[in-house]
C-alpha cells in the first residue's frame, strides 16, 4: 500500500509503527495472550539521532521475560516480520542488547510532511475570534514563532517560490496548492542538515501527542511547543531559503518552506487546541 494512502488514516508515525507492531503479536499467538495477560502496553519511543528519524522499542526483551524464548531470538523474529511485510516504509535492525530500531526510510518521511502539509491532516484548529497576544513569556514564544512561519510564508508565495490555497493567506492556516519537492533526484529527502532533522524530529513528536497520545501520560504543552519553537528558530538562523539558496536550489528552497508549512500548522494546533491561545498569523 502506498504511504499516502496510509498517511490518511494514521497522521501519528508512533501509531503506524504501533500498528505493525501489534500485527506481529497477533500472527503470534502466545506473545499476544502474554502482551493481554499483561497491561496491553507496547513499549515504543522516538530516538534521537541527528542524521535518522527512529523509534525503538524493548518489547523483545520484555516477552522474553514471559517466554521460554531468548530475547535474541524473539527479536530476530520480529525484524523478519517487520522486513517482509513493511520494508518499504520503515528500516528494521536489531541493536545491543536487544533494542529493536525503526528507521524511517526517506520515501516514508516524504510522504509523511506530504500528509501534513495537505488538507486531509488530523491536525486540529479551532475557530478563534480572539486577536490578544498572551503576556506569559513562553505562550508569547510559541505566538512569535507561529507568526514568524506565517510572515515567512506569504513572502515565499508573493515571490512565486510556493503557491499555497488562495483562502489561506489571511487566515493563518497555510496549505500548499502545489506538491513540495521533498525528494531529490536520487529519492533521497533533501532535508538532510543537523537543523532540519532536529526540527522534522520535533514535528514528529508533537504530532504522536496530538494524534496518539500515550494512555495515562501527561504532556507539558507550554515545554512542548518551547521546544518546537527552538528548533525551528535554529533552523531558521541556519537553513537559508532565500539568496544564493534560492538562486542556486529552488527545489531545496521549496522544501525548506514545506517544513515550514508543517511548523506553523502543528504550532497552530498546539496554541489553540492545547495552550487554549491565540495563534496569530502576523505580530
Amino acid at each position: 500500500m502506498h504511504q499516502r494512502l496510509l498517511f490518511k488514516k494514521y497522521t501519528s508515525i508512533k501509531h503506524l509503527v504501533y500498528i505493525h507492531f501489534m500485527n506481529f503479536l497477533s500472527d503470534s499467538t502466545n506473545y499476544m495472550e502474554i502482551l493481554c495477560i499483561e497491561d496491553g502496553k507496547i513499549p515504543l519511543y522516538q530516538g534521537r539521532d541527528d542524521e535518522k528519524i527512529l523509534y525503538i522499542s524493548s518489547l523483545a526483551l520484555r516477552l522474553s521475560k514471559s517466554h521460554n524464548s531468548q530475547a535474541m531470538e524473539i527479536a530476530s523474529e520480529m525484524v523478519a516480520y517487520l522486513s517482509a511485510h513493511c520494508g518499504e516504509i520503515f528500516k528494521v535492525k536489531i541493536v545491543p542488547p536487544v533494542w529493536i530500531y525503526v528507521e524511517l526510510t526517506h520515501l516514508t518521511l516524504a510522504d509523511w510532511l506530504h500528509s501534513i502539509t495537505v488538507k486531509n491532516t488530523e491536525l486540529k484548529s479551532i475557530e478563534n475570534n480572539c486577536s490578544i497576544i498572551n503576556t506569559d513569556k513562553l505562550v508569547f514564544t510559541i505566538q512569535y514563532s507561529h507568526a514568524r512561519c506565517c510572515s515567512l510564508l506569504r513572502l515565499a508565495h508573493r515571490e512565486g517560490l510556493i503557491e499555497l490555497v488562495d483562502n489561506s493567506l489571511n487566515l493563518g492556516d497555510f496549505q500548499s496548492a502545489q506538491s513540495i519537492p521533498w525528494l531529490d533526484d536520487e529519492q533521497k529527502l533533501r532535508l538532510n542538515q543537523p537543523d532540519e532533522v532536529r526540527l522534522i524530529q520535533q514535528l514528529l513528536k508533537l504530532v504522536d501527542d496530538l494524534v496518539y497520545p500515550d494512555a495515562g501520560s501527561s504532556v507539558n504543552w507550554g515545554k512542548a511547543g518551547l521546544k518546537l519553537s527552538q528548533a525551528f528558530d535554529s533552523f531558521w538562523r541556519n537553513c537559508r531559503i532565500w539568496g544564493e539558496v534560492k538562486i542556486n536550489s529552488w527545489e531545496l528552497a521549496q522544501a525548506r518552506l514545506g517544513l515550514l508549512m508543517a511548523t506553523q500548522l502543528v504550532l497552530r494546533s498546539v496554541l489553540e487546541t492545547k495552550l487554549g491561545a491565540f495563534a496569530p498569523p502576523e505580530l
